[in-house]
């Protein structure tokens, strides 16, 4: 054993032995508490940030620097040298890692020695069995060269385009592991109700991607990280997608458009959006319940919109033909010369379709459609026998509007009425 004179590791300055021939009980100079392990406990007790150490409240602050920097040289000089890390070195992340580690250079020494040593006797077998159960070790580089998962995934696609995935041939096993992990990832589908088609989703495949080339080991995000702290990244990398939309609309010119709809709770909303050579864009959604009627109220909505837009960036303003929508738009010309007010194309197509149900004859066929769907849907018998007789197809054909519904709904019945 060396004398503590001899020793390199700059913990032997501000750390002692308790008793002599006891290399596990170090007492702090500074603060007098004993670490009940080794030396490399006594220099994390110094550095601090350690979760299962607590701090010296009285170490100074060039000491502790010392410290990390001595700590993070030897460590960078284990890695050079090809070595596993002792558990030591691994932050001390569970209180069930007690191998001790000597800090003094020939004990280091003698150690690699004897790794060397038993290494090289069982190179045979025993080295291809640890390389196929030790998994990979990744370090900061790969954070850096690590492909993007967005790329890999398309490059993918674009390689097996009309073709079935093929797995790897020579490693059956993975076979098996993705049976698995597909099986898993199934039943949290079926267990928090998620559509089948979110599979479908562009951003389903880089997500599968970017957990594969995490590996083992990876943590699940928590509750808070989805609600908080990745909801808020996603807001920050949507504002920065959104700014090229916002250079093309200072460039060419936008349209805002006003589309109006009501939700399960009859309330009146108002989505704001964007278009312009790049796209359309949504902005925001607002409760207009209370005053979707007042013509001046939703023109001061549509100007505080445009004013947030850029009124200079502006050519058009469309909005659907309600009463109130036109006179805002009125209102929105006469206050801005280069705007223009422009209604809404599916909207007038709704209203002239209404308008055809006002024309007396197909009023009464409209009406007389009504009951006889009325009542066939209000009879499971006779719904039964019409579905068993028409091949199961329904009466109703959903369409994006009401009166294209009902137009659709008469043509279906029509169709079925030879059958």
């Amino acid at each position: 054993m060396t004398s503590e004179s001899n020793r390199k590791d700059p913990a032997w300055q501000y750390a002692h032995l308790v008793e002599e021939n006891n290399l596990n009980k170090f007492e702090c100079n500074f603060c007098g508490k004993v670490s009940n392990r080794d030396v490399y406990r006594g220099k994390q007790h110094l550095a601090g940030g350690y979760r299962n150490v607590t701090a010296c409240p009285k170490c100074p602050s060039h000491v502790r620097e010392e410290i990390r920097e001595f700590t993070s040289k030897k460590k960078t000089q284990k890695e050079e040298m090809n070595m596993l890390p002792d558990f030591d070195d691994m932050d001390m992340e569970d209180e069930d890692e007690d191998e001790d580690e000597d800090e003094d250079d020939d004990v280091v020494e003698i150690n690699v020695n004897q790794h060397r040593k038993l290494t090289s006797s069982s190179q045979g077998s025993t080295k291809s069995k640890s390389k196929s159960k030790m998994p990979k070790r990744k370090g900061p580089m790969d954070v850096y060269f690590t492909p993007n998962p967005e790329s890999v995934v398309k490059n993918r696609r674009d390689q097996a385009k009309g073709k079935q995935t093929k797995i790897d041939a020579n490693d059956p096993y993975k076979k098996d592991m993705r049976a698995l992990a597909v099986q898993r990832f199934a039943r949290w589908m079926y267990d928090a109700g998620i559509p089948f088609n979110a599979v479908n989703y562009e951003s389903f495949g880089p997500m599968i991607e970017a957990i594969g080339q995490y590996g083992p080991g990876m943590k699940p995000p928590t509750y808070h990280e989805v609600r908080v702290t990745q909801l808020k990244k996603e807001v920050k990398f949507i504002e920065d997608l959104m700014k090229n939309h916002t250079e093309d609309c200072a460039k060419y010119g936008c349209s805002t458009m006003a589309d109006g709809w009501t939700d399960k709770r009859e309330r009146t909303l108002i989505n704001f959006l964007v278009n312009c050579p790049r796209g359309t864009m949504f902005v925001e959604s607002v409760d207009a319940s209370s005053y979707s009627n007042d013509g001046q109220k939703l023109f001061e909505l549509l100007d505080k919109f445009v004013e947030k837009v850029g009124k200079e960036n502006v050519v058009q303003v469309i909005t659907d033909s309600a009463a109130a929508n036109v006179l805002a738009g009125r209102f929105l010309e006469a206050k801005y010369e280069h705007l223009y007010w422009t209604p809404c194309a599916a909207h007038c197509l709704d209203l002239m379709l209404e308008d055809i149900f006002k024309i007396p004859r197909l009023k009464k066929t409209f009406k007389r459609g009504i009951a006889v769907h009325g009542y066939i849907y209000n009879q499971p018998t006779l719904l039964n026998m019409i579905r068993r007789y028409t091949n199961l197809k329904n009466l109703i054909k959903p369409a994006k509007t009401r009166f294209a519904t009902a137009f659709l709904t008469l043509s279906r019945m029509h169709q079925q009425k030879t059958i």
